[in-house]
């Protein structure tokens, strides 16, 4: 898909600076109420935001741009009433003052004509509905990874941001870290020879990331077989039974559920670890390819087009109506262009998490912990490139990730994760599920974004949505 010329300036601050000299101001203005105190920006300088998603991303993401002198967080959106509350307290206590709103209804914050850009933390199977939205009302946006829950909603992300000529970012903050851009600032220079095959290590199992689990353990200890383990609990059994459960008067369940298939409520289903259903998720590896393969690609090429010709491996799987039923261990062998190998795994010892790219005359690892190793000692050493090596000279950023995403949202440059690179670097975690699912290796045609000769394959490609809802 080709990139689109990103439009200039946001209109509310243009509007501002055209006005500006006609508006008669009183005598004496505060220094403060000018944005102008202990070297703040003028409000008319500030980028405003607005926050759908306040469960594991969300207030992470959001005190990193609190932090942003130049940013003013303005809305909260989600479906909890006390996530609700828990964000718009955050942010208001922050800025001292009660500017913050909040929503139910993501649209309703996203219609505000002054909100210049949106943070979406919200599960996967939210993720092309929102993010197609915040394009429709021409918000720039700054999104979590996977792009999405499948490969046709991430191309219809990437079509509508081109179409809107948005400025996006995504959560792959591994790029704006020194350790994996001199990685792969030396594979893409030539000093490790040509590349034979890189190793993406991934997480493995579930995470009881919410802390749900052990309540619900505890009912089923009563049982007499005592099932521990969510990812055995599976539909018509008592175990099930105990499990569901109703939706807290708070919290909208039909809503969330949104454009997935119904299902009952079942707490350790929800916030957090919604990623170990397929109904909502993509389990460990949609939840990491985005990190680790995203390294991998940016120390290949072209990564905001390059994909593999074939994939296929095995993975081990709970049962598919079970509460927990996510790939749980896994390892798939992409073939790409150029004779390259790309192995991606998790829960196998021999591939390390992190990413590994092993060349014809040396290997460069990286991992998140400032964590460096190669085959030349030196490079460990100095962990420094001497200028004449950088030919290729890949994207810094200063500052940070969330300062990347401001200082593109003015510049209206690309960031160093843009929609389009997110999308190929995500695509052999979709299609290593897909193949996991069906039992075989799949082709796949990177040009035409197609997988070729597998018509049972090609399905898994997208996924029906419930009515009303629809990403078209």
């Amino acid at each position: 898909m080709k990139k689109a010329t990103q439009k200039s300036g946001i209109s509310r601050r243009h509007f501002i600076a055209a006005t500006g000299a006609a508006i008669a101001f009183p005598t004496f203005i505060p220094a403060r109420a000018l944005g102008r105190q202990a070297g703040t920006p003028a409000p008319s300088a500030r980028i405003t935001m607005g926050v759908v998603g306040w469960g594991m991303q969300g207030p992470g993401d959001t005190a990193n741009f609190l932090r942003e002198t130049d940013c003013q967080m303005v809305a909260a959106c989600d479906l909890d009433k006390k996530h609700l509350e828990q964000a718009v307290g955050t942010i208001n206590r922050h800025y001292k003052n009660q500017d913050c709103k909040g929503y139910a209804d993501y649209k309703e914050m996203m219609a505000r004509t002054d909100i210049d850009a949106v943070l979406l933390a919200v599960p996967d199977h939210w993720h092309a509905l929102v993010a197609i939205e915040a394009c429709k009302q021409n918000k720039d946006i700054y999104g979590e990874k996977p792009l999405a829950r499948t490969i046709a909603e991430q191309q219809a992300i990437v079509r509508a941001v081109q179409k809107a000529k948005r400025i996006w970012q995504t959560g792959s903050w591994q790029r704006s870290e020194k350790n994996f851009h001199y990685g792969a600032e030396i594979v893409r220079n030539g000093l490790i020879g040509t590349v034979k095959r890189v190793e993406v290590g991934l997480p493995s199992g579930h995470t009881d990331f919410a802390g749900t689990a052990p309540a619900l353990k505890a009912k089923l200890a009563t049982l007499p077989d005592k099932p521990s383990d969510l990812s055995k609990v599976v539909p018509g059994t008592p175990a099930w039974d105990l499990a569901v459960g109703t939706a807290p008067a708070d919290f909208d369940f039909a809503k969330w559920i949104g454009p997935s298939t119904e299902e009952p409520y079942i707490e350790a289903r929800v916030h957090k670890n919604w990623r170990w259903n397929y109904n909502t998720g993509g389990g460990q590896l949609l939840d990491w390819i985005s990190h680790h393969n995203d390294i991998s690609h940016w120390g290949l090429g072209d990564d905001a087009h390059i994909g593999p010709m074939s994939i296929g491996g095995e993975g081990q799987f709970p049962a598919r109506n079970a509460i927990w039923n996510t790939c749980t261990r896994y390892r798939l062998t992409a073939k790409y262009p150029q004779d390259i190998e790309v192995v991606i795994a998790g829960g196998h010892n021999d591939i390390r998490q992190g990413t590994k790219w092993i060349g014809s005359e040396g290997w460069v690892y990286v991992n998140r912990g400032n964590a460096f190793e190669a085959s030349n000692k030196a490079w460990e050493d100095t962990r420094f490139l001497p200028e004449a090596a950088r030919k290729t000279k890949l994207h810094f950023t200063k500052g940070g990730h969330y300062r990347n995403f401001l200082d593109c949202v003015k510049s209206r440059q690309a960031t160093v994760t843009p929609v389009e690179v997110t999308h190929h670097s995500s695509i052999p975690g979709h299609l290593g599920l897909i193949s996991l699912l069906v039992g075989r290796e799949i082709k796949w045609d990177a040009a035409k974004e197609m997988i070729i000769g597998d018509d049972e394959a090609a399905k898994l490609l997208t996924r029906g949505y419930r009515a009303p809802y629809s990403f078209a």
